[in-house]
């Protein structure tokens, strides 16, 4: 009787996931976690990857990227003066993820962006769409697509809505470069690529079908998915199927791997074990953003105080962002910073040929690289001697660090984060970093 019984539970449990195979997807990524590929924009993974630049354009052209991706935390702030005003697109975040939306699923390569919320793609019918290399998303064709009310509680998380004739919340969103989304809010199903194992779906993920798009994104681009802290960004909306968390170990731009990145969610993503350190993950306006404390950064031996005089705020003083490369911070613990760096280098001093460093040395010369020290709150991260300069240009290395104008905040930028195993905990509100080999994980 026991092992009828038995029989009887194992064939019940089958007959609940083939009813709800969407919902048994979301108990495995609870239960086990999962990881999926991020590709960087430069690889030849990318659909961005042009085989006619060299490595060092393609670091200048990320560099310059990330000079202006202050305007999407800081609209109305501007970079350093002395930096060149180059195109901003914000269609050429550094990392991509292959996703798909709809049944039967429908696949895209869209940026991840732990700067913004929204998930949304280019949809049919286009009323003014930007040009789109790949085909465009058919909501008609996804049998699980559904188009949201405006009296629905979803339409509430928008900040800006409006309402259709025929009663769909339609949302709009903008970017800090001024290029937008505008369309339905709907929920279907969102399928990730897993790297160790199936597909892992999400039904009833809330995204946007844009009908509305325009600025500066580029053709090979089909959409955002939003990884950021807010209501209608993936990782909120996975909730507590992955327990609120998820972790990225970034492989160094200057790597020879053919490896790429990964970024982990659920059990895959809990960074445990030694060397790790965490330090709070700090609320902010707007909730999207992933703000930090930093007290200071040693250069060596020698700390140089985060003040408050240059920060504007005793908490929440820098943004950690996974599409911005380099790290920005104020001019005046910039030149602190920079001077103490140049005391230890002892190198010939050089101008950057592209205008984007203040602070270069000639290749050739005999240079000691320091040990640059984060010391967040709690937690003291060793950053990648690797990264701490940077190949600007042939014969030139210059520290990857830049100044920005005393109203703009601090970011800190994938650079630096490289090799570290860096982990969210959205449930605790702590951010945990581990050294780690990115090209092995």
């Amino acid at each position: 009787m026991e092992s009828f019984n038995k029989i009887c539970s194992f064939v019940l449990a089958i007959a609940i996931c083939i009813a709800c195979l969407s919902s048994c997807h979301l108990v495995e990524a609870s239960q086990r976690g999962f990881s999926v590929e991020l590709i960087h924009r430069d690889s030849p993974k990318s659909p961005f990857y042009n085989p006619k630049e060299t490595p060092s354009q393609r670091l200048v052209n990320a560099f310059r990227r990330s000079i202006q991706r202050v305007s999407h935390f800081y609209p109305s702030a501007v970079a350093s003066t002395k930096s060149p005003q180059a195109r901003v697109t914000n269609d050429e975040g550094e990392y991509l993820m292959k996703v798909s939306f709809g049944t039967p699923s429908f696949s895209i390569v869209a940026i991840a962006d732990t700067g913004s919320d929204l998930i949304w793609t280019q949809c049919k019918p286009c009323t003014d769409c930007y040009k789109q290399d790949d085909p465009l998303f058919d909501p008609k064709s996804s049998t699980t697509y559904r188009d949201f009310t405006c009296s629905s509680n979803q339409c509430s998380y928008l900040d800006q809505s409006s309402c259709s004739s025929s009663n769909i919340c339609q949302y709009q969103y903008q970017y800090g470069d001024q290029s937008y989304t505008n369309g339905n809010l709907a929920a279907d199903t969102v399928t990730l690529g897993s790297t160790n194992g199936s597909p892992v779906s999400f039904p009833k993920t809330i995204i946007g079908c844009g009908h509305d798009n325009g600025g500066t994104f580029d053709a090979k681009g089909s959409g955002i998915i939003g990884l950021g802290g807010g209501q209608l960004s993936l990782i909120r909306q996975l909730g507590s199927s992955i327990s609120g968390k998820f972790s990225y170990c970034l492989v160094p731009l200057t790597s020879q791997s053919k490896n790429s990145s990964q970024m982990n969610f659920g059990s895959n993503a809990i960074v445990s074990g030694n060397g790790v350190v965490s330090t709070p993950l700090i609320a902010g306006t707007p909730d999207t953003f992933y703000y930090l404390n930093l007290e200071a950064i040693s250069v060596g031996n020698k700390k140089i105080p985060y003040s408050s005089s240059s920060s504007g705020s005793s908490d929440g003083n820098i943004i950690i962002d996974s599409g911005t490369t380099l790290t920005l911070i104020p001019q005046d613990f910039f030149s602190a910073l920079s001077s103490e760096v140049d005391k230890v280098v002892g190198g010939k001093q050089t101008q950057d040929p592209n205008g984007v460093f203040q602070v270069c040395y000639t290749a050739d010369s005999q240079l000691n690289i320091p040990t640059l020290t984060a010391h967040f709150k709690g937690a003291d991260v060793k950053l990648n001697q690797g990264t701490i300069f940077i190949e600007a240009a042939e014969g030139v290395v210059c520290f990857a660090f830049i100044p920005t104008d005393v109203s703009v905040g601090s970011i800190f930028g994938n650079l630096a984060q490289s090799n570290l195993l860096v982990g969210y905990d959205l449930q605790a509100m702590t951010l945990s970093f581990k050294p780690t080999d990115c090209t092995t994980v």
